[in-house]
């Protein structure tokens, strides 16, 4: 038997077992959770099809991870006026094992975890702090880079074809500022700027090819 549900604004056609990666949900590995937009139920002859939910139609799963999809480069370029953006999007995804498929308002044999109350806000002292220390409070810590740069006078990286100003800017704060760096990057350095900034393996490992043509000139 399978069924069809809806989650995350999509539909998925699932059969007990079936393992899928659906939009996140706020649950932890192991918790069991539970689809109760049930468009379609059963099979063949036997089929329902909900108006627009099946009546009584429940689906369970369990959490198995919580993870994200693959990098989505989305890159925009304005002829004849020297812009150019490049942007990364890692979209954060749930992996479930459906676990049943009831109807007829039958019970899941595994309740679905309770979700956490919010916490409660504490409530603000009456006294009013300093505004240096309120400052200090409020301001988050700065990341550290990524890399450490080296001394010395920066190289204009923008001499690399596919780097722009925006770019230039985003790798000299992450501690990238000379075409020796680019060209010694490491396959685990790559995937650590693949994975902290919005530049892709392949865009790097092309950067890497120019920085060395550029050294050698």
């Amino acid at each position: 038997m399978f069924a069809v549900i809806k989650t995350g604004g999509k539909q998925y056609r699932v059969a007990a077992e079936d393992v899928l990666k659906i939009e996140k949900l706020d649950a932890e590995a192991g918790d069991i959770v539970e689809f109760n937009e049930v468009l379609m139920v059963g099979e063949g002859a036997d089929a329902s099809v909900g108006a627009p939910f099946v009546d009584g139609a429940l689906v369970t799963a369990e959490v198995v991870e919580q993870g994200r999809a693959r990098k989505v480069i989305a890159f925009k370029k304005r002829r004849r006026q020297n812009s150019k953006r490049t942007r990364g999007h890692r979209q954060h995804l749930t992996t479930v094992k459906i676990s049943e498929i009831l109807t007829g308002g039958a019970k899941p044999s595994k309740k679905a975890a309770a979700k956490k109350p919010a916490p409660a806000k504490e409530e603000a002292p009456k006294a009013e702090a300093p505004k240096a220390a309120a400052k200090a409070e409020a301001a988050p810590a700065a990341a550290a880079p990524l890399f450490s740069a080296p001394a010395g006078e920066a190289d204009k990286l923008t001499k690399i074809k596919g780097i722009g100003p925006v770019a230039e800017k985003q790798l000299n704060e992450q501690g990238i500022t000379t075409y020796a760096q680019i060209a010694a990057l490491t396959e685990e350095e790559i995937v650590k700027v693949d994975e902290n900034m919005p530049f892709s393996a392949d865009q790097i490992k092309d950067w890497q090819e120019q920085a060395k043509a550029l050294i050698a000139k």
